[in-house]
């Protein structure tokens, strides 16, 4: 089941890359939705993570591509499990 979710996550040449790459853009509109959701401003965000706002409004902005540990960090200061963000739709 872990295996199906993954294999959307492969390397697709037709995609673009980094923070331009739309899985990256759909996980960045989750995190996103799932903070105005719960009424968190970037800033209180910024403060649970020991961050700058300024780090959230770029990464919200897609100015800067986070790393795993970072999703982490972030999807947990949400009450999130990292699981959520990532169930994609798979490609057909």
């Amino acid at each position: 089941r872990c295996h199906r979710r993954l294999r959307y996550f492969r390397r697709d040449t037709s995609m673009g890359s980094g923070v331009h790459d739309e899985r990256y853009r759909l996980l960045i509109e989750r995190l996103r939705e799932a903070r105005d959701r719960q009424k968190i401003t970037q800033a209180e965000l910024a403060s649970k993570l020991g961050r700058s706002q300024q780090f959230v409004s770029k990464y919200e902005s897609r100015e800067r591509r986070l790393d795993i540990v970072e999703c982490l960090d972030i999807a947990s200061a949400l009450n999130m499990l990292l699981t959520d963000l990532l169930n994609f739709p798979t490609k057909s």
